[in-house]
């Protein structure tokens, strides 16, 4: 059997990482009962068994599903020091997966209930990276995301908070949630006001839509990135002008499949997207539902895709590149990608 070089040994950013869904599984447990809350049956039988739960979100009951399971797992996050124990594992298991950059999304409207409101939800929130940061030694910053279930004006409110506190660790502004629900065009002032204020642009798109989501995402909301994206390999068009733009797609591939947008790790069109030159962020989403971190989808790229290392090492390059991280942190991981890539197997 051919040797092959450990890709939790490779440098590399991740891009595509939401806040409760970041949790450990065990933490998730611990925290329900500190607070006493009954969980789903499907989720404290998957927490307990370890198998992620059996979820399909093509069809609007099988999100909502999922977004039932994902709240029940928030509300266990209620005093800041949940979410100083949440960041602080999603830096060290980032870590131990090569993670030397992180850029978690939040919306954080959804803990402000219980932190004291929104302005105390996001600065306990962006505190927790910064201790983080210091403690593990992992880059890491804050991409503020607006829930397209909400109403836009909702979206703005988030957008000024996000740029106010771009200084402390905010550098992007996203769009999730079901993307069949409220139309891109919608949030583009939102995104404006993002924009103009220096932060990354980075939407959901091209998950449980088509290719039209994505175009969306760049006419409408200007996006440097896109969240997933994946559906974009159903367009030649579409393909070529986002490798002509370099917009980076955050592919997720344990959680396409695990949502029932591809039936298997194989159908997830990763090469498609490689061989045509848009660049690629490998995130794992939600690995607190999914049961897969950062290593593993670059793992399901080897495995299911027959990347190479070198092709692993471009795309660790594109997911530093595509990155907010300063240059000097980026020349650093950049060159050690180049180190794991020369080093004998």
């Amino acid at each position: 059997m051919e040797r092959v070089r450990d890709v939790s040994a490779l440098p590399k950013a991740h891009l595509h990482l939401h806040f409760t869904g970041s949790m450990r599984q065990t933490t998730l447990l611990e925290l329900a009962d500190k607070h006493g809350v009954r969980l789903p049956d499907a989720l404290t039988e998957s927490l307990v068994s370890g198998e992620p739960p059996k979820l399909r979100a093509t069809d609007e009951r099988g999100w909502f599903r999922f977004q039932r399971l994902y709240d029940a797992a928030r509300s266990c996050l209620r005093e800041p020091e949940d979410i100083q124990r949440l960041v602080r594992e999603a830096a060290e298991e980032d870590m131990r997966d090569g993670s030397g950059w992180l850029e978690i999304q939040v919306d954080p409207t959804s803990y402000a209930p219980r932190l004291g409101g929104l302005i105390p939800a996001l600065e306990i929130i962006l505190d927790a990276v910064d201790s983080a940061s210091r403690e593990t030694g992992l880059g890491m910053r804050v991409l503020v995301a607006a829930n397209r279930m909400k109403h836009p004006l909702d979206a703005r409110t988030l957008a000024r908070l996000a740029v106010r506190y771009a200084d402390r660790g905010v550098v992007g502004f996203g769009l999730s949630n079901d993307e069949r629900r409220g139309m891109a065009r919608d949030f583009d002032r939102a995104f404006h006001i993002a924009r103009e204020g220096g932060l990354l642009s980075a939407p959901h798109g091209g998950e449980l839509t088509g290719p039209a989501s994505v175009r969306d995402c760049l006419d409408d909301l200007h996006a440097d990135r896109v969240g997933h994206g994946v559906r974009a390999a159903e367009d030649a068009r579409l393909l070529k002008r986002l490798a002509d733009r370099q917009i980076t797609c955050e592919v997720c591939p344990t959680s396409n499949v695990a949502l029932g947008v591809y039936e298997k790790p194989e159908d997830v069109p990763l090469r498609a997207l490689f061989e045509a030159g848009v660049p690629m962020a490998l995130g794992a989403d939600d690995p607190l539902l999914f049961g897969a971190r950062l290593a593993a989808q670059y793992e399901v790229a080897r495995e299911y895709h027959g990347f190479s290392d070198a092709e692993l090492a471009e795309l660790a390059r594109q997911s530093l590149r595509a990155s907010a991280a300063p240059e000097g942190v980026k020349g650093r991981l950049l060159a050690g990608v180049d180190e794991w890539l020369a080093a004998p197997v």
